[in-house]
């Protein structure tokens, strides 16, 4: 038998921390950063969408993320970077995902 965990038993930080790890992992997918090379497809739309709920969950949480803070932000930022490099005509710096919540990002 499994052990489950109540989600109640679960502290607010390990929820963040994993859905922030959730929406990093899917946005690197949609933009074509992870798996195999030959089986990538990138999807701009979707990653804007998950790049932009990513800033605003760390944006949201910074001040519970105590010393995670800062590799969350990276993490961040380079998925911003990433998209501004896979894109054909990129946004114009404080335009692009999530940047109205974190500040253009370079």
């Amino acid at each position: 038998m499994e052990d489950v965990r109540e989600l109640a038993d679960i502290p607010a930080i390990e929820v963040i921390s994993r859905a922030a790890v959730m929406l990093m992992s899917s946005a690197a997918e949609k933009l074509g950063l992870a798996g195999d090379p030959a089986e990538q497809t990138v999807d701009l739309d979707e990653a804007r969408r998950l790049i932009t709920a990513l800033a605003g969950l760390i944006t949201a949480s910074v001040e519970y993320l105590g010393p995670h803070a800062g590799p969350f932000r990276e993490g961040l930022q380079s998925l911003q970077r990433a998209f501004r490099e896979a894109s054909a005509y990129p946004d114009e710096p404080g335009k692009g995902p999530g940047e109205k919540l974190t500040g253009p990002v370079f």
